[in-house]
């Protein structure tokens, strides 16, 4: 049944990403050849009034081929249906609501979640509940009710923790380097050097601390649409943090490609189907980012270069543009082959 969940989860979060592309190309009067599902071969295609709409033999990926693009013949139209004839606000619009579709499929899942739940667990505090036996916390001598104020790493980053779960998240990208605790003890300021070990069977670094309870709170309508929201934009400033520091070489370890992504779903799937459906919404917001990132292969370069053509006022060399999008495609290839090796030695190790 995984691969099944994995293919509908994904099939799910591309087809809300591309229609975004599609109604906002169509409200704007842009020929669209094909709305695809997936990649590669057809399976399965409807000609619709214009546009073919079909499923394709990958479930990974999609795509709108939208008139103005490579590949895509627009001999005899009239330029204000090509993508390249109308305002470049509206192109930016087109080419940022398959993200902007992405967060709001998240946010529709966690109120669906909230609601449904009537009550969500807040996020504990920074407060050690339990120190696990012949751990690393036990050996540098941390202790129970200790509560965590700062963690220096060695980038010069200092984290003063709001709640655990940010402790747990910086541990995974920092957990190869030595990092400095300053716990507060009956208010004394004690500070303690902490070197994470990585567990392989739980494949993440341990320090080895035992997290509060949460507290569960009661959310009527009102509230699960607030929660919700937090939700959202919280897992979104989570994945900038990540991000950050993979740009500067930080956390590489910890990344994961589609054969992670369906390690996590089978773990997932395991644990019930509100579990899938949470996983939907934070791969959702995932994909949504990825697409933002600055490369011309992607929605967030396209934007740039829309921008840039705005402030020269004349469109950006064709030959520059075609060598951009190559040197993106081979950056997301070589991204890809990255997070695969890495999936595959999780799994076999």
């Amino acid at each position: 049944m995984t691969i099944i969940y994995f293919i509908l989860i994904l099939g799910i979060i591309v087809l809300v990403h591309e229609l975004g592309h599609l109604l906002t190309a169509k409200m704007f009067g842009v020929y669209c050849r094909e709305f695809a599902i997936g990649m590669g071969p057809k399976l399965k295609s409807i000609q619709g009034k214009e546009t073919v709409y079909s499923i394709r033999a990958l479930p990974l990926g999609g795509f709108v081929s939208m008139a103005g693009e490579e590949g895509v013949d627009i001999e005899g139209m009239d330029p204000k249906r090509t993508l390249k004839g109308i305002a470049h606000w509206k192109r930016i619009i087109i080419m940022l609501s398959g993200i902007i579709m992405n967060m709001i499929l998240a946010w529709v899942i966690f109120v669906g979640i909230f609601v449904y739940q009537g009550e969500r667990a807040l996020a504990p505090e920074p407060v050690i509940a339990g120190i696990v036996e012949n751990s690393v916390a036990q050996q540098v001598g941390l202790e129970t009710n200790d509560r965590i104020v700062r963690i220096e790493f060695h980038d010069g980053t200092k984290l003063v923790p709001k709640d655990f779960y940010e402790i747990i998240t910086f541990t995974q990208l920092y957990g190869d380097h030595s990092m400095t605790y300053v716990i507060d003890r009956e208010g004394t300021t004690l500070t303690y050097q902490i070197q994470p070990l990585f567990d392989e069977t739980e494949g993440r670094y341990m320090v080895g601390l035992l997290l509060p309870r949460p507290q569960i709170v009661q959310l009527s309508f009102f509230d699960s649409i607030v929660a919700a929201t937090e939700t959202t934009f919280s897992s979104i400033r989570d994945i900038f943090t990540t991000l950050s520091r993979l740009i500067r070489g930080i956390g590489l370890g910890a990344i994961s490609g589609p054969l992670g992504i369906y390690d996590v779903t089978a773990q997932q799937a395991s644990a019930g189907i509100l579990s899938l459906i949470a996983l939907t919404a934070l791969l959702s917001i995932n994909v949504g980012i990825f697409n933002l990132l600055p490369l011309p292969l992607l929605d967030g370069g396209r934007v740039i270069l829309t921008l840039v053509e705005m402030i020269t006022r004349r469109p950006v060399n064709a030959k520059i543009e075609q060598a951009l999008m190559m040197m993106s495609m081979l950056l997301v290839i070589a991204l890809m082959v990255f997070v695969t090796w890495q999936d595959i030695v999780r799994l076999f190790s």
